[in-house]
């Protein structure tokens, strides 16, 4: 099969530099109003704009800000794939990329394209949902809409998808380009697990309907791609009868190892809560106090006296889906499953809130520190998959070590079952039958210089990195992050020749997705 018409991102000699000087100059000259007459030349229905569009060079992580040529905001998939098509006709000599943004959560201008064109894929959003009941159910939707829009029309029918995000305004098509984890992942796998079909328009701009029946390679390559071999336009998610109401329980921990191996138990067994998620707790100031706003504690005088200051703690989330005729039920069945798990007795806490309501927990949040302004703050993250081998010498180098306090943001610990994930797709996993999701999600105070400022924050991550590197911990990354072709390689291990093999086929010249790093276009000078 051929290669890619396309370079790796880091030169390896002056004379490579100098090249990609050349072809960044280029690149710059393009945009121009040859650029704007061609693309305003193209019969679209919905419109370009090319002034007006520091939006696409913003993103969640806010560290990289990277404006394009021109946003796309289409009213069809038919106007993606001319755009993405005329670009293709254009060849080597262009060195026009496009990448497609859903609701800006990248975190590292992934979804960002340098002097390219951005695709708005909101613009898509409001096309039809169509929900189909039956034995096995499914909602089509298009990959601009929010999972939030769909979790709501999907009530109306009694259903709901099967794996979820822990934050519900991200678009379909963002979520299974990366894979889409949350506490139920354990049971149904990742969101990336739970589709059924997807509409793609490849980096030739062909539409094409791919499932595990009809155009697999491609299916299984888009879902977890990080969008490098087709955009997706619209995906079929598989749905199971929603509940109403949920039982939301807290317990804390202060062995890792008791933690981890209560964890452990409940993704194993048959009969257990419907979500498990854990957190780590560093150092934190008046915890039960915090979760009195919204928790009711088992035993108040005993949490009273719960002192979590200068402590590493660890905290079990878990949840029991339920309808309300069932509330009898779902007591005994939490109360026997509680009584299989060794946390500290005092500090349980549970309260009952609606289905919706804890699904989008995470968007009240976000309420809340819009308000003070500290949302759109830079976001430093950093989401490791630790193989179980290896998680409690990664947690004895981290946790109280390295990490030395909580709080400027949540730091999740969990694991998930790898038969639930297929080995297809694009994504890659450490190679053990469980491996824990450990996410380091701070923010960063652009005022602060010290422990909460971005530098701090990129510095612990990186010794968090070297750590795992040195220790031989064979982590991988979640949503990575990666700028050498060594780096990329190393992540997905002996699957890179099929990635890169999938890149050839579907985008040769490796016009998508540019913000991820692993390819760039390689432009013809003469």
């Amino acid at each position: 099969m051929r290669r890619p018409s396309m370079s790796f991102v880091k030169p390896k000699s002056i004379l490579s530099t100098i090249l990609l000087v050349c072809c960044m100059a280029i690149r710059l000259c393009l945009c121009s109003s040859s650029v704007v007459s061609s693309l305003n030349a193209l019969h679209v229905q919905g419109n370009f704009s090319f002034d007006g569009n520091e939006f696409a060079a913003n993103d969640f992580g806010n560290q990289f800000h990277f404006l394009p040529s021109a946003v796309l905001h289409p009213k069809k998939v038919s106007d993606i794939a001319a755009t993405i098509k005329h670009v293709w006709q254009m060849g080597p000599a262009s060195g026009l990329t496009v990448a497609a943004r859903g609701h800006g959560h990248s975190l590292q201008g992934q979804a960002q394209a340098p002097q390219g064109i951005v695709i708005n894929m909101e613009s898509l959003s409001g096309q039809e949902m169509q929900v189909h009941r039956g034995k096995f159910p499914y909602v089509d939707v298009p990959a601009g809409e929010l999972w939030i829009n769909i979790l709501h029309e999907c009530l109306k029918y009694g259903l709901a998808p099967k794996s979820w995000t822990d934050y519900l305004h991200l678009t379909v098509g963002g979520t299974l380009s990366n894979a889409g984890i949350s506490g139920q992942a354990f049971r149904h796998g990742p969101q990336i697990s739970n589709v059924h079909q997807l509409e793609v328009v490849t980096g030739k701009g062909e539409v094409v309907v791919c499932s595990e029946e009809k155009n697999a390679d491609l299916f299984h390559a888009v879902l977890g791609g990080l969008g490098q071999f087709g955009i997706i336009t619209r995906a079929r998610i598989s749905l199971e009868p929603a509940p109403k109401m949920v039982k939301w329980i807290r317990v804390l921990y202060s062995d890792f190892s008791t933690f981890a191996r209560d964890q452990e138990h409940l993704i194993s067994a048959e009969n257990t809560f419907d979500y498990i998620e854990g957190l780590v707790i560093v150092n934190k100031t008046g915890l039960i106090n915090n979760w009195r706003a919204s928790f009711n504690p088992e035993d108040p005088e005993q949490a009273s006296q719960f002192v979590s200051d200068g402590r590493t703690l660890f905290c079990l989330e878990l949840t029991k889906n339920f309808n309300p005729d069932e509330a009898t039920k779902i007591d005994k069945e939490m109360k026997s499953l509680l009584s299989q798990l060794s946390y500290i007795p005092s500090t349980l806490f549970v309260t009952e809130v609606s289905y919706v309501e804890f699904l989008d927990r995470v968007h009240a949040a976000e309420l809340k520190l819009r308000s003070k302004g500290l949302w759109d703050l830079p976001h430093p993250w950093l989401n490791l998959l630790v193989p179980r081998s290896k998680i409690h010498s990664f947690a004895e180098g981290v946790f109280g070590n390295i990490l030395t306090d909580t709080n400027n943001g949540p730091v999740l610990v969990y694991p998930v079952n790898k038969s639930k994930w297929d080995n297809r797709t694009s994504f890659v996993t450490p190679d053990e039958d469980i491996f824990y999701l450990v996410a380091f999600l701070p923010h960063a105070v652009p005022s602060n210089t010290e422990n909460n400022g971005l530098q701090h924050l990129l510095s612990i991550n990186k010794r968090i990195l070297n750590f795992c590197e040195a220790a031989h911990l064979g982590v991988k990354q979640y949503l990575p992050y990666h700028t050498t072709q060594e780096e990329w390689r190393a992540h997905y291990g002996p699957r890179w020749e099929v990635f890169v093999q999938r890149k050839s086929a579907y985008d040769p010249l490796a016009i998508l997705a540019p913000g991820q790093r692993i390819f760039q276009k390689a432009i013809s000078i003469l």
